[in-house]
């Protein structure tokens, strides 16, 4: 048949398949094959670990029972710190695990949204077409961590992250009202989402004008108002310190990245305030002259689009999205374990976004690698976290050299190509 044929194919193309982006979806569909074996051998195989998952469930239970206070919801360890999407998200799987009670259910379904999860970032990868297949299995089975954080811990942050990048792929097929509404959805269950905020911002405006862009904000925080109504109505004040407390003072003996520093330091508002200067700094840099590379000035994005001058080709949704939010991610107050999530599925594309040499392929790799060893080890240490900030140092390096803007040349010919394969590069 037309599949045994196919398969035929790639046999004799197997190089090809490993390096080309175009066989993406070949390679996507092994791999979760083989990720649906490997998370179904880890549930059977490897004990869960009980971290937060009674504590989400006795939050949302003082919900369930009528609890609108959001001062008085909490678990075991601490107060309910999320917004109230969370609540009726761990509300249904509270109910579909007996009250909590049936962890093995609750792994299942957790290995059912990873699988998710994957067809959502391979779909991405898919319209990005910059990707080698062959980094894929390291964004796969490879992952110690990444496996732990969604069925042996049962954590919020997947939930968060693969409604954001069901929100992403609304965005690449122009959806922009759906996808603001599921992107305000994913904040709504955690606030990390909120690091890919300024992009997204930076796109509305770019794509939409000042005028156009109101709209799809006001979804976004319509939705937030919803979703908030019965805590809002009781607490107003309670709900909003307690759901989006930016202050938030994190533990030392959780950090991966700041355990070289003194404990004091870590703890210090001079030190968080510095870190909040620093992501602002580079959000500025990165939108004047990453992001915007048209012939005039980016204040010409609060203009309607048509209006404008004809621009050189925008650079991608993804590159504004993913860039926005690792330069959160790298000025981080604290990162814990589980955050790992929010930037590991988008690593690939971050450093193969950028013309890559044959040489190159192996110093990438190794990145990747060590990555993933400074995640995986546990308590972190000086070296550790040092070399973490140094592996985000490299990426941050190549994404603002490997990025500059070419000279456009002005021929009708040249005009032309970026429209035609404009599909093929987001």
């Amino acid at each position: 048949g037309r599949g045994a044929a196919a398969l035929r194919r790639a046999w004799r193309d197997r190089r090809a398949v490993l390096l080309e982006p175009s066989y993406t979806p070949l390679v996507a569909a092994c791999l979760c094959l083989a990720e649906g074996g490997v998370n179904l051998w880890v549930i059977r195989r490897v004990p869960y670990t009980e971290i937060d998952w009674k504590a989400y469930m006795e939050e949302v239970e003082g919900f369930a029972n009528g609890t609108l206070d959001y001062i008085q919801l909490k678990g075991e360890t601490g107060p309910l710190v999320y917004p109230a999407g969370f609540v009726y998200i761990f509300l249904g799987l509270y109910y579909a695990t007996g009250r909590g009670t049936n962890i093995r259910l609750a792994q299942y379904l957790f290995a059912a949204l990873y699988l998710l999860n994957l067809l959502l970032v391979f779909r991405i990868y898919w319209r990005t077409n910059k990707v080698p297949p062959y980094v894929f299995f390291f964004m796969c089975c490879a992952s110690y961590r990444i496996h732990s954080i969604f069925v042996l811990r049962l954590f919020n942050d997947p939930v968060a992250m693969a409604i954001l990048f069901l929100a992403i792929n609304l965005f690449l097929e122009e959806h922009w009202s759906w996808g603001c509404l599921l992107f305000s959805l994913a904040v709504s269950v955690k606030m990390n989402i909120l690091l890919f905020a300024p992009g997204l911002l930076f796109l509305l405006l770019q794509r939409f004008g000042l005028l156009g862009c109101i709209p799809k904000l006001c979804i976004c925080a319509l939705l937030q108002v919803v979703l908030g109504l019965p805590f809002l109505l009781v607490n107003p004040m309670g709900y909003l310190t307690r759901s989006f407390d930016l202050g938030r003072q994190f533990q030392f003996k959780w950090t991966v990245n700041w355990r070289f520093l003194p404990e004091e330091l870590f703890q210090s508002r001079a030190f968080h305030a510095l870190l909040l200067l620093m992501h602002l700094a580079g959000l500025g840099l990165f939108a004047l002259h990453r992001w915007h590379r048209p012939r005039e000035s980016i204040l010409a994005l609060l203009k309607d689009p048509a209006k404008r001058k004809p621009a050189s080709p925008p650079l991608t949704i993804i590159f504004i999205l993913f860039s926005s939010n690792f330069l959160g991610v790298c000025c981080s107050r604290s990162l814990h374990y589980q955050f790992y999530v929010w930037y590991f599925h988008t690593l690939p594309y971050l450093l193969w976004c950028t013309p890559t040499t044959k040489l190159a392929h192996m110093p990438k790799v190794l990145l990747l690698g060590v990555i993933e060893l400074c995640w995986n080890t546990y308590p972190s240490t000086v070296y550790s976290s040092l070399s973490l900030h140094v592996c985000h140092g490299l990426i941050l390096l190549q994404l603002w050299y490997g990025t500059a803007p070419t000279p456009v040349m002005h021929t009708p010919s040249s005009s032309r190509r970026p429209a035609a394969s404009s599909k093929k590069t987001q």
